[in-house]
């Protein structure tokens, strides 16, 4: 289901653990990709990029990758793997938190046990201005 007004976008994508059920066609891969859900045109998102995704056990990233201008912010929702930023690998899982700078060359995996779920938020490195506390302000409505 989605809904929108002039100031919301509304999207139900389902039960994260059902995320393998929506796929991506990679152009660099040629094939499409179970698990992975972008979020900027079903929602029009217009300063970030969003995606829920999923990994199946004992599956990992096909490539490792920078970005010339977007930080991530990798949040991981379900399950254990492992993270690799610049050759220094560390272990993530349900409440781990990763920010990769665009020159942080970066790849992932879930455990061979376990499936991985985690939510990948892409925004213009540098660009935030103050905190979302000092932009937010109270309006005369309920």
């Amino acid at each position: 289901m989605k809904k929108s007004g002039s100031n919301f976008s509304f999207v139900d994508l389902g039960l994260f653990a059902n995320t393998d059920q929506h796929f991506f066609e990679h152009p660099k891969l040629e094939k499409k990709v179970a698990g992975k859900k972008f979020l900027r045109e079903e929602l029009d998102l217009t300063s970030m990029e969003v995606s829920i995704n999923k990994f199946l056990s004992g599956e990992s990233m096909p490539f490792t990758h920078k970005h010339r201008e977007n930080e991530e912010l990798y949040l991981f929702l379900k399950g254990k793997g492992e993270f690799c930023v610049d050759g220094e690998w560390f272990d993530v899982k349900e409440g781990s938190a990763v920010r990769v700078s665009p020159d942080g060359a970066r790849t992932w995996r879930s455990s061979k046990t376990d499936e991985l779920i985690f939510i990948v938020i892409q925004a213009k490195a540098g660009t935030m201005k103050g905190s979302t506390i000092e932009d937010g302000f109270p309006v005369s409505k309920p």
